[in-house]
């Protein structure tokens, strides 16, 4: 080979080399993270979601890129995080747990595909066509949480048979709580009592419904999951039990911390899956071709060291029941 091809052959190569390695990074693909919430808050979900990812082979650092964008408790931010994450142009956006932010990312795009996981009906809140064939660019999962609401009446009343007043303690804001209050009424109904809800925006309001519930007659608690109280948890924990009422929660999280009761799917269930929906979407798959998973289990765990402290019994029939029992 001639001197003069050589130094043309290497200077090919210069130009040629560094634009593949552009390449190669830029296929990593990137994931967008929408959170209603803090890092904190959001910390079961997150290990539940890269565990979803790492049963799809793709791991944080080694194939995979995540942003994460969390709105702090501010629901108005939502939309904003999500923008940011579509001028980014990131593979997928995830918002597990998150209903409010994948619709708020659905009315920015139409290309990038989201992923939510969520409590309620996805159809009912404009995210999917229908659960069978979500059509467009969303699909994820639901464990339906909002339709246990009688179960939960029931294990209240089982647990305190005499009690007929009911509260759900929730927002105005919260996407199910027409359903909620609605099955709440009908199931206490049902077994002779009544039930309202109670609504709170700050935590000052969170503050002064526990301190009329007693005095208004109510006799037992709902806290359902409204993206309110994930970062509120110690607050209205402390409340519960300063107050001395009884409160069914629908996270274990709630009652491995100390709550009274929690009846509901499990929290990691929602990451777990819309990990392996958003790994799904990066092997290629189609979110209008991915129907929406439903939870098939739900846990009911009873804190006896909380029972004993508030004062209540809880019946023998009610242990047996239940799939954790945390003494």
């Amino acid at each position: 080979m001639r001197r003069r091809e050589f130094i043309t052959l290497i200077g090919s190569a210069a130009f040629v080399w560094p634009s593949a390695a552009r390449a190669q990074r830029t296929a990593t693909p990137t994931i967008g993270f929408l959170r209603p919430d803090t890092p904190g808050a959001a910390a079961e979900m997150l290990a539940a979601f890269r565990k979803g990812l790492s049963e799809m082979d793709f791991v944080e650092g080694r194939n995979l890129a995540i942003e994460f964008r969390f709105a702090q408790n501010n629901r108005e931010r939502q939309a904003e995080l999500a923008a940011d994450l579509i001028r980014r142009k990131v593979d997928v956006i995830a918002a597990p747990g998150s209903a409010s932010g994948a619709l708020a990312a659905k009315m920015l795009t139409s290309t990038i595909p989201i992923v939510f996981s969520t409590s309620g009906d996805p159809v009912q809140f404009g995210l999917v066509a229908s659960l069978s064939r979500p059509g467009g660019n969303v699909t994820g999962f639901t464990d339906m949480s909002s339709e246990i609401v009688p179960r939960q009446i029931g294990l209240l009343h089982e647990l305190l048979p005499r009690a007929t007043r009911f509260c759900v303690l929730a927002t105005r804001t919260y996407p199910w709580i027409d359903r909620v209050t609605r099955d709440a009424k009908s199931s206490a109904a049902s077994i002779g009592g009544q039930a309202d809800a109670v609504f709170t925006e700050t935590d000052r309001e969170i503050d002064a419904a526990f301190a009329d519930l007693s005095s208004k007659g109510f006799h037992a608690i709902l806290v359902p999951d409204d993206a309110f109280f994930y970062g509120r948890q110690s607050q209205i924990l402390t409340l519960a039990a300063r107050h001395r009422m009884p409160t069914l929660y629908f996270s274990r999280a709630f009652a491995a911390a100390g709550g009274l009761l929690s009846y509901g799917p499990p929290s990691t269930d929602q990451g777990r899956q819309a990990g392996i929906y958003t790994g799904r979407i990066l092997r290629g798959e189609k979110p209008a071709e991915l129907p929406v998973a439903r939870a098939t289990r739900f846990e009911f765990i009873i804190n006896l060291a909380t029972a004993r402290a508030i004062g209540v019994e809880v019946p023998p029939t009610l242990l047996a029941l239940a799939d954790e029992v945390i003494e």
